[in-house]
């Protein structure tokens, strides 16, 4: 190389403003290409993310005043790139790769670590599957009537404290001992936030397969712009390795905001509601990355978008509604109510729909629907005293202790196995004697009499997959003489 070639690769910082780098000098360099801010012995990574005629404009993703005009930069020939290994299981780190959760002189990135570009090109489909295994949630009301599956893309969406985030750590939690690999993207969450979110997983034993990238609210717009790429892109890799990998995107409404205060800073023309005209690609290229590769794993998308008073017409809504397959939607009358997880079953929609979905779930969970459409067509007229007929009053019954079964403390998820014996106790007439008031505890008490159930444990696999409503039937008496002779 000679010495005209080596000078194109470096620019000086010309100047520096809300956290925009301008650099002079640097030749056949390209939007997205990582650049290196030299300063004594310290490097600091940048991006370039506009090219002009004679300037370049980067950003970095820390927070420092170290680069100052006349510094240098050197460009690299390479695009963003994040380490991707199995050491990063159990780790929180930032959008870089780096280690938040250690105080230690530990290296950065343990020897023998690949690096990968956070923007990859989606898989094509010629390379996927349908969806068709079910992701278990853990949670009754989704796995019932908004049913998940490996490599599908389902937005939880809903206003501020509605409980979105419980939905997705929840999920997480269940996944302990599924073989299921679980990356938390925390994108403008405040530090305390994370670091709880990290303590109740370790609590759970569940941070061995888990893997938090955390670009919290102190850190700039561009590690928050990133955030979600490199989280996709750690995926990616355990997905190509056949694992089974759950991404949680918490969220991306922040996310947009971070592009949109980056692309105002860089002079680009806004459009409605001060956003880019390209802010629909900015998620779009983001969720299509997730898929059920024939013959490999799978990358399952959990984005979480906020809304105002639950206007989902707003702009980023439903951008995103349009991208993915389906939404859970967290009404706040239902949470206010005391119905957590506050899910609204009829605003609540899956594309993937029963095909991933155990098979008796799936018959069980065509009865709820009916049962709950029912009840809520008459539910109002229970409020204004009227009197009701014999078969309006069972139904208004049924679907009272329907609607407090699907109710669910955080933190305690059911397995398949023991919501479908719930399921069927509940449409197939069993619980109709059992007062409101005493459901939860008639839930509990079945739990804990499957568990030493040799009949149940025999055969549960058997019932998931194939519907007995007989055998079923037959545990359901079973542990109703139970309860009986206890009560």
């Amino acid at each position: 190389m000679n010495l005209n070639q080596q000078w194109s690769k470096i620019g000086i910082v010309s100047s520096i403003a809300d956290g925009i780098i301008t650099i002079v000098g640097l030749q056949r360099v390209f939007n997205g290409e990582q650049i290196v801010f030299f300063l004594g012995n310290k490097r600091i990574p940048g991006l370039v993310l506009n090219l002009s005629r004679n300037t370049v404009s980067a950003v970095i993703f820390e927070n420092t005043n170290d680069i100052q005009p006349g510094v240098y930069a050197i460009k690299t020939d390479k695009l963003l790139s994040v380490p991707v290994s199995t050491s990063l299981l159990g780790r929180v780190i930032d959008p870089l790769g780096r280690y938040l959760d250690s105080n230690t002189n530990e290296q950065k990135h343990n020897a023998g670590t690949t690096m990968r570009p956070v923007e990859i090109r989606a898989p094509s489909i010629i390379t996927r599957t349908s969806v068709k295994k079910p992701l278990e949630t853990g949670i009754k009301v989704i796995d019932a009537l908004v049913p998940i599956g490996h490599g599908q893309r389902e937005l939880i969406i809903g206003d501020s404290k509605t409980g979105k985030t419980a939905i997705a750590i929840d999920t997480i939690l269940h996944q302990k001992g599924k073989g299921t690999i679980c990356i938390y993207v925390a994108i403008g969450q405040k530090l305390s936030e994370v670091a709880r979110i990290a303590r109740l997983l370790q609590l759970k034993n569940s941070m061995s397969y888990t893997i938090i990238v955390a670009a919290t609210a102190a850190s700039p717009a561009a590690a928050q712009y990133v955030a979600p790429y490199s989280g996709c892109t750690i995926g990616e890799y355990f997905m190509h390795k056949g694992n089974n990998v759950l991404l949680v995107y918490d969220d991306l409404s922040k996310h947009a905001v971070a592009y949109r205060q980056l692309s105002l800073l860089l002079r680009r023309p806004p459009g409605r509601e001060g956003y880019p005209g390209d802010v629909f690609y900015l998620h779009s290229r983001l969720l299509e990355r997730a898929a059920n590769l024939a013959g490999s794993g799978s990358l399952t998308a959990l984005p979480i978008i906020e809304t105002i008073q639950g206007d989902v017409s707003a702009y980023i809504p439903t951008n995103v509604i349009s991208i993915t397959d389906g939404q859970v939607f967290l009404e706040t009358e239902l949470f206010a109510k005391g119905i957590r997880p506050a899910v609204s079953p009829g605003l609540s929609v899956s594309r993937v729909g029963s095909a991933a979905q155990f098979k008796t779930m799936k018959k069980l969970a065509g009865n709820l629907k009916l049962e709950l459409a029912q009840f809520r067509e008459v539910e109002d007229f229970t409020k204004l005293g009227f009197a009701l007929d014999d078969a309006t009053a069972r139904l208004v019954n049924r679907g009272q202790k329907l609607t407090r079964l699907l109710v669910q403390p955080r933190a305690n998820t059911v397995q398949a196995g023991n919501q479908v014996v719930l399921l069927h106790a509940a449409t197939a007439g069993f619980m109709d004697k059992i007062p409101l008031d005493q459901v939860s505890a008639y839930e509990q008490e079945l739990y804990a009499f499957l568990k030493n159930n040799p009949f149940y444990l025999v055969f549960a696999e058997v019932l998931l997959n194939q519907y007995e409503p007989k055998m079923l039937s037959h545990i359901i008496k079973e542990f109703t003489q139970y309860y009986t002779s206890k009560s």
